[in-house]
């Protein structure tokens, strides 16, 4: 395929692209650097992902979601991107993207591409050139001069407050200029001014050419932050915190709505039915609302961010660990369903390449009760109203990575904030706790394809430490099994294709206070399912007084199939659909 090659003309992609397909698609995102490893390198690559295509087909997924593969230092594992263009030889070329296309093309896959565009690598030739006061790019990122009445390089010398994600403060000190560039991540990803109009029509460019080469959307990478406050204040400096949040200045800025509606024109999102889904952290169902407001032309869906900090201890961090009372979990993701039921749309995530296993965050990874929370907390995500998005391994019940040692992790961000809290003096046995719960590794330990020294995913040593659990944990043991997670999965992902109630129908959550029971109706014109679910380790009896009438109803999916009443065994689920 060359770069000219128009998305129509690719096989099979005027049928994969009718208006609102993503409605009943479910998306299969794919962590590059993890997934399969062809040449032996221990890193997972292109073909690596080309070859395993059939895994995907079989589990009937209709959107392959590619994490970053562009030419990158992987300061950030690749969100450091230096080449939007091209594709990094650690990963493959340009040759094995476009097969990659077609095969997914080939099998009624759609592909969509990371959109990471709210910073670059501070390698990328943007901001190689924008070093120099005097050059025309100069502009294209946020320099800015020390804060009035402080020295370039002194304490507290910095524009503003801001700290950055990955530790430290916002700003780096260009020695040679004497001025500071930001970087709301890591000091080797500046952020974008997208107050430049030519830095917008330079993105646009780049996403028009990856169109036409093919793709067939874009998940984009902390959209939300591409409109700052221009005169970038200082944040509110939180307990226990030495700097200010960035978030009151740099997230859902004055300009965000414009720049989204210019984008989807310029690129002809909406136009093209390319999928959009907007990583929006900090978003709330307010602005969740009108940005996927179809009327609005911005986006499809954001990820929202809600859930995943519930269990954060309230003005803490993210490795504060509180709690998640099952009660608080079903409200929150009831008032996202409740605020998108007239406007907009919903995303639906358990776990992805920055969270942990969902299994062991949400459920049970104890052998005794894995299989079955895995599947119960399958069935209760897929029968929300929305998309949902599958992270590789979820589908075979993987863990937590649980690693023993600081030097086992290679996460940028998990490093970084261990260094830090030695240096603080924090209890080291306190924070190897936290990483074993939150670290973004815990995520990204290879695939588990097979019982194999190096579960099938390289011949050679891998990147990052295979789980040990790989041996019993693995798609083909999982394949032999007809009551495997893997099962399960295709199960579900098949009632979303077949039942228009599955992706169309009303919401509502019962028994929103129980704290085991998991309870939800969907109801789409004459058709009415219920979920039943125990989300805990404990058995339950569910009060039939508060259910609707099971009298004729017939069981569509269950964790243990045969059973039925409202006896419920720990972490059973069943899917029924209902008489009328």
């Amino acid at each position: 395929m060359s770069p000219s090659t128009s998305p129509t003309s690719v096989p099979g992609s005027t049928e994969l692209r009718a208006p609102d397909w993503w409605k009943t698609a479910v998306v299969y995102q794919v962590y590059p650097r993890s997934f399969a490893d062809s040449d032996g390198d221990g890193v997972g690559d292109i073909p690596g992902i080309t070859s395993r295509l059939d895994h995907l087909s079989r589990l009937g997924v209709d959107v392959l979601w590619l994490s970053p593969v562009y030419t990158s230092p992987m300061d950030d594992n690749g969100y450091d991107i230096s080449d939007y263009q091209d594709v990094d030889p650690l990963f493959g070329s340009l040759a094995d993207l476009d097969a990659l296309i077609a095969a997914c093309h080939d099998r009624g896959i759609r592909l969509l591409m990371d959109l990471v565009v709210n910073h670059t690598s501070d390698e990328h030739p943007w901001f190689v050139e924008s070093r120099d006061p005097s050059s025309p790019k100069r502009d294209w990122y946020w320099w800015r001069p020390p804060r009035p009445g402080h020295e370039a390089g002194s304490p507290g010398a910095e524009p503003n407050n801001w700290a950055a994600a990955f530790s430290g403060p916002a700003w780096q000190l260009d020695e040679k200029s004497g001025e500071y560039y930001l970087h709301l991540f890591s000091a080797k990803q500046p952020d974008l001014n997208w107050e430049n109009p030519e830095v917008r029509q330079a993105v646009y460019a780049m996403m028009r050419w990856w169109v036409d080469r093919g793709v067939d959307g874009f998940r984009m990478d902390v959209i939300n932050f591409i409109s700052k406050d221009p005169t970038l204040p200082d944040g509110p400096v939180l307990p226990g915190q030495a700097l200010g949040s960035p978030f009151a200045g740099s997230a859902n800025g004055p300009r965000l709505d414009e720049f989204l509606a210019e984008m989807n024109r310029e690129v002809g999102l909406t136009d093209r039915h390319l999928l959009t889904v907007g990583e929006m952290p900090g978003s709330t169902i307010e602005l969740a609302r009108h940005v996927t407001d179809a009327s609005r032309r911005e986006l499809d869906m954001v990820f929202t961010f809600e859930h995943v900090d519930l269990d954060v201890k309230p003005g803490g961090v993210k490795w504060d660990i509180a709690d998640l009372p099952l009660p608080v979990l079903k409200r929150n993701l009831q008032s996202w369903q409740l605020g998108l039921a007239d406007v907009g749309w919903n995303s639906l995530y358990w776990n992805n390449h920055d969270q942990p296993r969902a299994v062991s965050r949400f459920g049970d990874d104890s052998p005794e009760h894995r299989v079955s929370s895995a599947k119960t907390l399958a069935t209760v995500l897929h029968l929300h109203r929305g998309t949902p998005y599958v992270y590789q391994g979820e589908e075979l019940g993987m863990t937590n990575a649980d690693f023993g040692s600081i030097e086992q992790y290679r996460d940028i961000e998990s490093v970084n904030y261990y260094a830090s809290a030695m240096g603080l003096g924090l209890d080291r046995e306190a924070v190897m706790r936290s990483l074993l719960i939150k670290s973004r590794d815990n995520a990204r330990t290879p695939m588990q394809w097979d019982d194999s020294p190096n579960a099938g995913f390289s011949a050679g040593e891998p990147w990052l430490p295979v789980n040990p659990n790989h041996t019993f944990i693995n798609a083909a043991a999982a394949e032999a099994d007809p009551q495997s997670v893997l099962a399960h999965y295709r199960a579900l992902i098949a009632l979303r294709h077949k039942l228009p109630v599955v992706s169309e129908g009303d919401f509502a959550l019962l028994l929103p206070d129980h704290d085991q029971l998991w309870v939800i109706v969907r109801t789409h014109g004459d058709d009415r399912l219920l979920v039943l679910a125990n989300c805990a380790s404990q058995p339950v009896s569910a009060p039939a007084a508060e259910l609707p009438d099971l009298a004729g109803a017939r069981v569509l999916l269950a964790t243990h199939p045969g059973r039925d009443g409202l006896d419920l065994l720990p972490w059973e689920s069943r899917l029924y659909n209902l008489a009328r």
